[in-house]
């Protein structure tokens, strides 16, 4: 044999030996695993990343995946701390729909409503079995974090959340309605009042800069959540509504005290917010299942208030405005084990397509007294309605600049030549501000014997700051800040209620750059001359030529007027491109969720910020692509108030803020050093 025939030869070999050796090694694979872990994903027992109270409920799931397109997953099971978790294992084959990268035969093995009582770090293993014999096994681990008693218990749980709202929107809003004299504020804010403050970092499981969905839950279910989602930790198949659960403050508060759930916001019920107080979904948009399950679900919950906008998800979908949909919906098979244990052992509703329910009709039905507008609302005796619906728009409510004005009779809208105000543009002039609803939430509330746990959102903090309109965000942050001062009141007079003020996110990389250094004539009067010379370089004062802009108040507690002289300037570091006149807009941007945004006067509207105060001709390049600024990764503030509240200073994690919530709901102190530090594993049984 020549030298060249042995060396092809001896390739040969190696090549068969080397396919050989892989057919031996073949084996299935788990490629997820919940609750999420770095012990699964890096190897690394720390950091911890789900955590659980004593008892509260999740879903344990796995994704495995065989090593051939012949086999199947034909078993599993889960352990934790080497005992097995007697339960029933779904077994889910990816035929039935998962995403497009995981293989048609792989399984989802899923248990529901697990929990774990005895403090420490467990560690949870899932062993399968391919269908010719082979088996794989994954571990990894969570915390359950010990309850100690030994403080106050309250009875209530407010929690103020201004969408959006970081230090920038505070400090704007604190300037324009408190005003300085000589760098001391003159009025503070209701939230500047309350006793303790501290931050809190924002990411979620799978971003540093967070979205409103994860941005809520981690604060009431003590988990991180993917971007988008609500209330459930990531899994592989297509359904929105089948990931993996976490029990959520207000269901554990509910199951083990009885307590009542408040939602209260200016957006639509079915937004971020409001939603990841009670809904679990991956998917933050599916509409028409989130508003049912408001209902279907309360039993879980407790949901006692629910007042906002999002009319168009309670009407049936031949209504017109209706935005109801199979597509946003859900069912639980019966048949199907992996949706079915969600009925069974979470309690949950089964759901059903039903495009068609009148589901306003349904929660009328279920006790819940009505409110289509601020008249409605008033007129509702709350001695008696000890629950209470409010949909006040058709998705999100007007802001409170065109609220406001509305109520001034002052026009900005586009109809009859200008003399509509925006509120008459959308069709619905008779909302209620915020403190409003949150007034009338605290009265109903206020009849639950065993306590609540109350949410009130100032949404358009946020929405306004992604739009760039500082003068809207300006006076939502003001109007968000009037409900802080009634739910101070109402603890201040009680004694057993916990405030905490805090945001989801920060929203726009928002910057108090300065102020104005001319007159609201003289800028109107370079704005028309134009161009960045006249309305950067001549206006914009930094430093000491800033000074103290001087905002008056109205009798109704927002600015008489926000085209002022020397008026506060803000800049926007997360920004998408823009035009710029420093001046208040007439109109807001066409919202893209309300269901006549198409049709005239809202379609109208200026359709975005690169179409808007285009006459003043001055450009300012943004950092995003997009029409829209977005959230940042920057810190928040948190401020608290009353039984409880101390335990929220310093740097925290959002999910530290559930662990120190329902420590309070439970009379209980934190253990020195609870979030700094890993608990001790606990030992196996």
């Amino acid at each position: 044999m020549t030298p060249k025939n042995h060396l092809l030869m001896t390739r040969l070999a190696c090549a068969l030996l080397g396919a050989a050796s892989s057919a031996a090694i073949a084996a299935p694979t788990i490629s997820r695993m919940s609750p999420p872990s770095e012990l699964f994903s890096s190897g690394n027992a720390a950091p911890v990343i789900a955590r659980f109270l004593p008892g509260q409920r999740f879903d344990l799931q796995a994704t495995i995946r065989p090593d051939e397109a012949s086999m199947t997953i034909s078993g599993a099971s889960f352990a934790i701390d080497g005992k097995s978790v007697d339960a029933n294992v779904a077994l889910r084959n990816c035929a039935a729909g998962c995403l497009p990268n995981v293989p048609l035969n792989a399984g989802i093995a899923t248990i529901r409503a697990v929990s774990a009582m005895q403090a420490g770090v467990h560690t949870v293993t899932v062993s399968a079995t391919q269908s010719d014999g082979q088996t794989v096994k994954a571990t990894g681990n969570f915390e359950v974090v010990p309850l100690l008693a030994g403080g106050q218990k309250v009875k209530n749980i407010i929690i103020m959340l201004g969408d959006g709202m970081g230090a920038a929107q505070r400090t704007g809003a604190r300037i324009v309605a408190g005003g300085y004299t000589q760098g001391k504020v003159i009025t503070p804010l209701a939230m500047d009042t309350l006793p303790v403050t501290g931050m809190v970092k924002t990411a979620s499981l799978n971003s540093v800069v967070t979205d409103s969905a994860p941005g809520m839950t981690s604060y009431v279910s003590g988990n991180k959540n993917n971007n988008n989602e609500e209330g459930v930790f990531p899994d592989d198949t297509v359904d929105p509504f089948d990931n993996p659960r976490i029990e959520y403050l207000s269901e554990y508060l509910h199951r083990t005290q009885g307590k009542a759930l408040g939602l209260v916001t200016t957006a639509d019920v079915f937004d971020a917010t409001p939603a990841g107080n009670a809904v679990h979904t991956s998917n933050r948009g599916a509409g028409t299942g989130i508003v049912d399950q408001f209902l279907d679900d309360r039993g879980l919950t407790g949901l006692s208030v629910l007042m906002g906008g999002g009319r168009k998800w309670f009407l049936p979908s031949t209504v017109p405005g209706s935005a109801r949909g199979d597509r946003t919906d859900y069912a639980f098979s019966g048949t199907d084990a992996h949706t079915a244990d969600i009925v069974k052992r979470w309690g949950a509703a089964p759901g059903s397509m039903d495009k068609d329910r009148d589901l306003l009709a349904d929660f009328q039905n279920s006790g819940f007294a009505y409110a289509a507008d601020k008249m409605a609302l008033n007129a509702i005796d709350s001695k008696k309605a000890d629950r209470l619906l409010g949909l006040f728009a058709y998705s999100n409510m007007n802001v409170s600049l065109d609220k406001i004005d509305g109520r001034r009779n002052k026009a900005r809208g586009v109809g009859n030549e200008g003399k509509n105000r925006v509120v008459d543009d959308y069709g619905l002039p008779d909302q209620p501000m915020l403190d409003e609803m949150t007034v009338k939430a605290l009265e109903v509330l206020e009849r639950q014997k065993k306590g609540f746990v109350l949410m009130v959102e100032g949404a358009s903090i946020d929405k306004q700051a992604h739009n760039m309109d500082t003068e809207r965000w300006l006076l939502e942050t003001i109007e968000f800040d009037r409900a802080i001062k009634l739910v101070q009141e109402f603890a201040k007079k009680r004694g057993d209620t916990l405030v905490i003020v805090t945001a989801d996110h920060e929203c726009s990389g928002a910057a108090l750059i300065g102020s104005s250094r001319v007159t609201d004539a003289r800028l109107q009067e370079l704005v028309r001359e134009g161009g960045t010379a006249n309305i950067r370089d001549k206006v914009v004062g930094i430093y000491e030529q800033a000074g103290f802009p001087k905002y008056k108040m109205a009798a109704d507690g927002y600015p008489e007027t926000t085209d002022i002289n020397y008026r506060l300037l803000v800049g926007y570091g997360a920004n998408s491109d823009r035009y710029e006149d420093f001046r208040t807009n007439a109109l807001p941007l066409q919202d893209s969720q309300q269901p006549f945004v198409k049709k005239e006067p809202l379609s109208v509207y200026p359709a975005g910020p690169a179409v808007r105060d285009v006459e003043g001709k001055f450009f300012v390049t943004g950092q995003v692509p997009g029409d829209s600024a977005v959230h940042t990764a920057t810190d928040i503030p948190l401020s608290a108030y009353g039984p409880g509240a101390w335990a929220f200073t310093g740097v925290q994690d959002n999910t530290d803020v559930f662990f120190k919530l329902a420590q309070a709901a439970n009379g209980i102190v934190l253990p020195e050093g609870l979030m700094l530090a890993p608990a001790k594993t606990a030992k196996k049984k």
